[in-house]
C-alpha cells in the first residue's frame, strides 16, 4: 500500500497540533477563544495593588494571559478567565460600589440583563441594569441588594468583543 509523504506530513503535523493542544488543556492554558465560560472579576484598590494581586497568583499557578484596558478600567485578563481589575471611582458609583462581578456570556447582553433583573425582583429582590458603566465594552451589568459588593455582567461571545485599543 502506498500512503503519499504529503499525507503522512500532514497526520504527523496533525497528531502534534493535538498532543499540544491535549497538553495546554490538561495545564489549563486552553489557547483557543472557545468555550467561553464567562468570567470572575475582581477589583483591586489600585494599579500597584493589581499589579501585586496579578503577580501573587501566578506564583501559585494562576499566570496573566493578557490585558485588556479600557476608558480607565485596567485589567488583567487570567488564562482561568479570572479578572482582576481596576475601576475609577465613577464605575464604581455606577455599580453600587460593586467591586467583584460574575460575568456570563450571552448572545443579547442588554436583554439578557433586564431578564435577570425580572428574575430577581420576581424573587424579592431589587436589581437594575446599569448599560453606560463601560461605554467602549458592551456590557450590561446588575446591581441586586441579592449580592453583597457583586453584580452581574452580561457581555458577547470574546470573539465578538472590539478589539483592545
Amino acid at each position: 500500500m502506498f500512503i503519499p509523504i504529503w499525507a503522512l506530513l500532514l497526520g504527523g503535523l496533525l497528531v502534534l497540533l493535538s498532543a499540544a493542544w491535549t497538553v495546554c488543556l490538561a495545564r489549563r492554558r486552553n489557547p483557543l477563544p472557545f468555550p467561553d465560560p464567562g468570567s470572575r472579576i475582581f477589583s483591586a484598590s489600585s494599579a500597584e495593588a493589581k499589579e501585586a494581586i496579578v503577580e501573587l497568583l501566578s506564583r501559585h499557578g494562576l499566570a496573566e494571559r493578557f490585558r485588556v484596558d479600557t476608558s480607565g478600567i485596567l485589567r488583567s485578563i487570567l488564562w482561568d478567565g479570572t479578572i482582576v481589575n481596576v475601576q475609577p471611582p465613577e464605575v464604581a458609583r455606577k455599580l453600587g460600589g460593586g467591586a467583584a462581578s460574575i460575568g456570563l456570556v450571552a448572545g443579547d447582553p442588554e436583554a439578557s440583563a433586564r431578564a435577570a433583573a425580572d428574575f430577581l425582583r420576581s424573587r424579592g429582590y431589587e436589581a437594575d441594569v446599569v448599560l453606560d458603566a463601560e461605554p467602549d465594552l458592551p456590557i450590561a451589568f446588575v446591581t441586586t441588594d441579592a449580592f453583597v459588593g457583586t453584580v452581574l455582567n452580561f457581555r458577547k461571545h470574546m470573539v465578538h468583543l472590539p478589539r483592545p485599543r
